[in-house]
Formats: C-alpha cells, sequence, structure tokens
C-alpha cells in the first residue's frame, strides 16, 4: 500500500494505517465504484479511497476540518473524481453511492436509514467506544445491514532495554455490511 502524506493537523486524529488498510479490504472499492466518507477529518481514508475509486464524496460537517481535508489531498497523488461537502450527514449524501464509511458516530442511524433506503451495497462503521458498539450494531441489524462485526487492536513494538515491547492502541470495532447483504451471508 503507498503511504499517505497528512502534512495538515484536524485535532483529531487520522485512521490509523493498519484500520485503514483492514477497512479498504472490506469496502473493496474498485475504478468504477463511487465511494462516499462521512466525517472526512484528516482526509487519511478519503485519499486511499480515491486511489481505488472512480469517483469520491467526502462530507465533514466542521469547515475547518474539510478544509484539512483539501489541503491533505492536494499533496497526495488520487485519481479519481473527488467532491467534498461542508454539511452533516445525512444531507448531502448522494443517492448513487456503492460504499460508504462511516468514521464516527454522530447521526449513524440517520446515515444507515439512508444507506438502506438507497441500496448501498457497501457499509463499514469504525466504533472505538463498547457502548456505541452495541448500539451501533443493533442498528445496522434492524437495517439489515450486518454481515459482521471484526475487533482488533493493533500493538507498535519499540526498543525498551534492548528489547522489544509494545505499545498498544484502542481497540477498534468494525461494522461491516450492506443493503445487497442482507440475508446475512455471502462474501463481497
Amino acid at each position: 500500500m503507498m503511504s499517505i502524506s497528512l502534512p495538515n493537523d484536524a485535532k483529531a486524529g487520522p485512521t490509523k494505517p493498519e484500520v485503514r488498510a483492514v477497512l479498504l479490504g472490506k469496502l473493496d472499492l474498485g475504478e468504477t465504484d463511487h465511494f462516499v466518507e462521512v466525517g472526512s477529518c484528516t482526509g487519511a481514508v478519503t485519499i486511499e479511497a480515491a486511489r481505488r475509486a472512480g469517483r469520491v464524496t467526502a462530507i465533514e460537517r466542521k469547515a475547518d476540518r474539510l478544509d484539512v481535508t483539501e489541503a491533505n489531498l492536494a499533496v497526495n497523488e488520487t485519481s479519481a473524481e473527488i467532491d467534498l461537502r461542508a454539511t452533516e450527514a445525512p444531507d448531502g449524501l448522494p443517492g448513487d453511492a456503492d460504499a460508504l464509511f462511516l468514521g464516527g458516530s454522530r447521526n449513524y442511524e440517520e446515515v444507515l436509514d439512508f444507506a438502506a433506503e438507497t441500496g448501498v451495497d457497501r457499509v463499514v462503521m469504525n466504533v472505538s467506544r463498547l457502548e456505541v458498539a452495541g448500539q451501533a450494531t443493533t442498528a445496522f441489524r434492524e437495517r439489515g445491514l450486518l454481515d459482521e462485526v471484526v475487533q482488533f487492536q493493533v500493538s507498535h513494538g519499540y526498543e525498551l532495554a534492548g528489547a522489544t515491547s509494545f505499545n498498544s492502541d484502542n481497540p477498534v470495532y468494525m461494522l461491516v455490511g450492506g443493503a445487497d447483504d442482507a440475508d446475512g451471508g455471502g462474501d463481497r
């Protein structure tokens, strides 16, 4: 995976590279896909998706964070047609999305309603808080969107007294599904 540059800070951490790798695998983006990100923040996921999908729409409710997304996009090579929208989801969500990523939990139920109603075939949501993960799992399931829930944690090694020790990142809960997978089975 080609690395990305994020020289502009949004005062919120980007989705970690290891999490992005799993996320992109679950989304399985192709050059004809229209990818939508809700909560673009630093633009890390937007940049990665714009290297795979044909079109990308990034929605961010905070104008200063959308400026950071735009600035970070400017220093990275991408091939997609990109539309940045300063609005709060579900407002501004395009009706022709093939894949949708929710990077945060604000208004997620309304976004999931939109995904179910418009037939988004790949939906992924990352959650770091256990209680929200449980509520979001129920919301995915109630809308017929849930395929799987993945929980993982990444640790990075560092030298300590001539040996290797590890610092752990917070666990991430990744909810994966889509409108075409309402039967709950099958690979994408």
